[in-house]
């Protein structure tokens, strides 16, 4: 009896490894559209390192404006070149990879300018992003996985509202997810609101360009903290540049990320992961090659 007792212990040890690492662990998020030189979606996904895609833009949206994707030099969407990803978005979803549409960005013109706007806005995204129909998808039949909210300008009304109303089509079957990609200043100046309603899944919280909260200032856990305890998402990704160049601050190198950050903030309940800004950059420096195993 006691010789099965004591060779038990280091199994018993192990399955308690496996499971608090099990619980730890997180994805890595990228975001892809923006630089026509990056891999393309398919290589993206078919790389394994990625848990999310992101794809970057639909920049020009809301109060009577014309919607339009901006995918730099991967397409020309006025002549519907955009459409040939639909193959490569249903490939990326055959590897379990949730594919978002963001909305937004740093250099778009988009507003909501009243409940009924983000209504109409609500409309055009299911029709012609996820699960509705429409004559004219700008991404082909492909059925995304939902989308992201990259709001950083434009105003900071409705936001809320289109969340909902995005929300409401998941009862038509396929759930469609809710992102966000909010400054790491709390609370976030454009999407507070939009976040406190708690139909977000998953937030990455972007802890660079801004040098009050980012790793540099000795204040990143703090922030994050204040993150993942006082917005009701289901989990948080740590937002950063994946190259120096990739931002005007906040890159981590990797060495620092893997030993001195991740080890932190993964003992939070709602860690998610790490997302990337930009597949581009990644391609260029192999950070998400570097920090995988650690996510």
């Amino acid at each position: 009896m006691a010789s099965n007792s004591s060779s038990s212990i280091p199994f018993l040890l192990s399955v308690i490894l496996v499971l608090v690492v099990g619980t730890n662990a997180g994805g890595i998020s990228i975001y892809w559209g923006q630089n026509g030189n990056e891999d393309t979606l398919a290589q993206t996904c078919a790389t394994g390192k990625y848990a999310f895609v992101n794809i970057a833009f639909l920049p020009t949206f809301g109060n009577s404006r014309n919607p339009q994707i901006n995918l730099a030099g991967h397409c020309d969407p006025t002549t519907n070149g955009c459409t040939r990803f639909s193959s490569e978005i249903q490939s990326c979803q055959s590897r379990g990879i949730k594919v978002m549409l963001s909305i937004g960005g740093a250099a778009g013109s988009y507003s909501l300018s009243s409940t009924d706007d983000a209504r109409q806005v609500a409309t055009y995204l299911w029709n012609n992003f996820l699960g509705g129909q429409s004559s004219s998808r700008p991404l082909g039949a492909a059925v995304l996985d939902g989308i992201d909210f990259d709001i950083q300008g434009g105003t900071t009304q409705h936001w809320d509202e289109l969340a909902r109303f995005l929300s409401e089509y998941s009862k038509q079957g396929k759930k469609v997810y809710l992102t966000a990609a909010p400054q790491c200043p709390f609370p976030d100046a454009y999407m507070g609101a939009a976040l406190n309603t708690g139909l977000f899944d998953y937030v990455w919280v972007q802890f660079y360009n801004n040098p009050p909260c980012q790793y540099s200032s000795g204040n990143l856990v703090n922030y994050w903290n204040q993150w993942t305890t006082s917005i009701p998402a289901t989990n948080f990704f740590l937002g950063l540049p994946a190259s120096p160049n990739a931002a005007g601050s906040g890159f981590i190198p990797a060495a620092n990320l893997t030993s001195k950050v991740l080890p932190t903030i993964k003992g939070s309940a709602k860690y998610g992961g790490v997302m990337l800004w930009s597949k581009y950059f990644d391609d260029q420096t192999g950070y998400s090659s570097s920090i995988k195993s650690s996510v």
